[in-house]
């Protein structure tokens, strides 16, 4: 007695030794087997917009096989493709910039889903996010190997609605948009949970050493991810057409549009490439001249954090040599100066000798410094990640305070519960606090919009600045704790992305590397060296024109993310066949074939009992089923 689930459809599979005769439209093969048909008249075996063959060939009684031989053995196939996919995407981030593994890698996936089972197009998401984010994000070992693993997890784990995104969207028309859509969906969703989210890892952010990081001005960050994944999406589609025009053998008039299609495909996404380079990217306005200081630290990793006051004197000391060389006139003098995320860790409002060191920096230099300090909170066990506008005549005054603090970084959620699991927890003794006005700070005349480290990974927070009135972007951070790893390059990545998204300069001041100085079209015009004191000095230009995504704001993320989850409902409603690519001609062609080698049904009088059949899921119904 055969099995099968409830809700889904079973179909026999036969396959039937015949004579050696040739059928029309195939060739004689001795030995060979044939798969008859399903009840609906569709060829056993055949899905997808490729099609299926009916097989060929010779013999005497049917014989049967088990349905789910061919699914399991197809899917160790796709997973392992999936990680190859995933790491492929994540070695064309910083530091590696691989970039043109990005869209194979994209299409991979795309490909490795088609026809799928939900729960398969799971699997193959979650291993391919694996893939990726244990490379990209190898550099959160440094707080711990279980620190990587699971963050590396989680966010892989948001990969398994990619992966069940797009076997949804490919039983759609124009599926390559609909799954370009899901990318975008899936980053939104990513950005925002858990604990306020974590967009590391966006296709946006391994593209701003390519064209396309033109496609930011226009709708942002979600924008540009939209563009990236519809790029791969096309050269999967081009690939789906030169598979049909070679392997599955059309007919005459068929082939012609295959190839028709697959070079509209690459058409197309050599137009999203060409389209970049005629999108404005404006680089006027007054200019201004700024100095970043990076002072270094003692040391990498979680061990620099014992050494406060030499970090602090490292950035006087820095700024006192950037004094000298101005005086001497061997560097021209900066209108401000800013200092980095950290410079003070300790809070100059309760230590009088940091108050004493930073003052007579400040005095030295001549300009309003932005120090990056820590400011405790009075009556409270917490404290500020803070940004302050210090004066050489009046002191301390404007001050912005970090919105995004980061979690198990600057404060530990649930520290009640889970204080005690990890003695790390204790190099944490007290949660920051976020701020709640957005970091735009008056300097010499010109509008600052701060951002505090991983801030810049965040669109919300870079908008609210732009539109509150910023004419330049600041970046203070504390890389440190990842000196040598790949965290500096891919945020700084990030800050030139912000730079041609918002129209305006960025400015990173970095304690230990990398900082630098980019314009408002993603020039980087100085950069450092990681684990070096250094000074830059450049001109940038203070800007008030906003670009069409700062006005556009979130907007196209919202619509490209709520067409993801309409396309998704859809292809989850529609069920899992993929439409069939045959012309009437060859339906006939056939049914003709298999009328030809349809075996006799033995009769019960010659002795012979009727063949059971094993059941098979039937891919091509409306019920649940389908391959691996």
């Amino acid at each position: 007695m055969s099995r099968h689930r409830p809700g889904v459809t079973a179909r026999a599979v036969t396959l039937t030794r015949t004579p050696a005769t040739a059928v029309p439209g195939t060739r004689p093969r001795h030995g060979a087997l044939i798969a008859s048909q399903d009840p609906r008249g569709h060829p056993a075996g055949g899905r997808g917009d490729l099609g299926g063959r009916p097989g060929r060939a010779v013999g005497s009684e049917p014989v049967t096989i088990p349905a789910r031989s061919r699914p399991r053995a197809r899917l160790g196939g796709r997973l392992a493709g999936a990680a190859s996919a995933g790491l492929g995407i994540g070695l064309s981030f910083p530091p590696y910039g691989w970039w043109p593994l990005l869209a194979p890698g994209l299409a991979a996936l795309t490909l490795l889903t088609r026809g799928a089972r939900l729960r398969t197009g799971a699997a193959v998401g979650a291993i391919a996010g694996l893939g990726c984010f244990l490379v990209l994000l190898r550099w959160a070992a440094v707080i711990g190997n279980d620190a990587w693993l699971a963050l590396a997890a989680l966010e892989a784990a948001a990969w398994v609605l990619v992966g069940i995104g797009l076997v949804a969207v490919q039983r759609l028309r124009a599926w390559p948009v609909w799954a370009a859509t899901v990318w975008v969906g899936v980053e939104l969703l990513r950005a925002e949970v858990p604990f306020g989210g974590f967009p590391w890892g966006r296709l946006a952010f391994a593209v701003t050493d390519t064209p396309l990081l033109a496609w930011a001005a226009v709708a942002g960050a979600p924008g540009l991810s939209f563009v990236v994944a519809l790029a791969a999406q096309l050269l999967a589609l081009a690939v789906l057409a030169v598979t049909q025009a070679v392997r599955e053998r059309p007919t005459a008039a068929r082939r012609p549009r295959a190839w028709a299609v697959a070079a509209a495909a690459l058409g197309g996404a050599a137009a999203l490439v060409a389209g970049a380079s005629v999108v404005p990217l404006g680089t006027d306005g007054p200019t201004t001249t700024v100095a970043a200081v990076q002072g270094n630290v003692p040391g990498v990793g979680m061990d620099f954090l014992g050494e406060r006051e030499a970090v602090l004197r490292n950035h006087v000391a820095a700024t006192e040599r950037l004094a000298a060389q101005v005086r001497s006139g061997r560097l021209p003098a900066p209108a401000f100066v800013v200092w980095p995320e950290n410079s003070s860790d300790i809070d100059p409002f309760r230590d009088p000798q940091a108050y004493r060191l930073i003052d007579g920096a400040v005095r030295d230099i001549g300009v309003p410094v932005l120090v990056g300090t820590l400011v405790d909170r009075s009556g409270s066990t917490t404290t500020d990640n803070t940004g302050i506008v210090w004066d050489p005549v009046t002191g301390p005054g404007q001050r912005y305070v970090k919105r995004h603090p980061v979690p198990f970084g600057e404060y530990i959620p649930f520290r009640s519960l889970i204080g005690g699991w990890f003695t790390r927890f204790q190099r944490i003794p007290r949660d920051f606090t976020a701020g709640d006005r957005p970091g735009v700070l008056q300097l010499d005349g010109a509008k600052l919009g701060d951002l505090i480290c991983f801030e810049v990974a965040y669109d919300d927070l870079v908008h609210d600045v732009v539109t509150g009135g910023a004419q330049l972007l600041v970046v203070q951070t504390n890389n440190a704790t990842y000196g040598l790893t790949g965290q500096p390059a891919q945020q700084f990545a990030i800050s030139r992305l912000r730079a041609v998204e918002t129209g305006r300069a960025v400015v990173v001041a970095a304690t230990s590397g990398i900082s630098g100085v980019v314009t408002p079209d993603g020039v980087v015009r100085a950069e450092t060296r990681q684990l070096v004191p250094a000074i830059l000095v450049e001109q940038v230009p203070l800007r008030t024109a906003t670009t069409l995504a700062t006005r556009l704001g979130a907007w196209p993320e919202l619509i490209l993310a709520a067409a993801a989850l309409i396309a998704i409902v859809v292809g989850l409603r529609r069920g899992p066949a993929l439409p069939q690519p045959t012309t009437p001609a060859r339906r006939t062609q056939e049914r003709a074939r298999t009328q030809a080698v349809r075996p006799p049904v033995p009769s019960a009088a010659a002795g012979q009992a009727p063949v059971q059949a094993s059941p098979v899921v039937d891919a091509r119904g409306p019920t649940r089923g389908g391959s691996t």
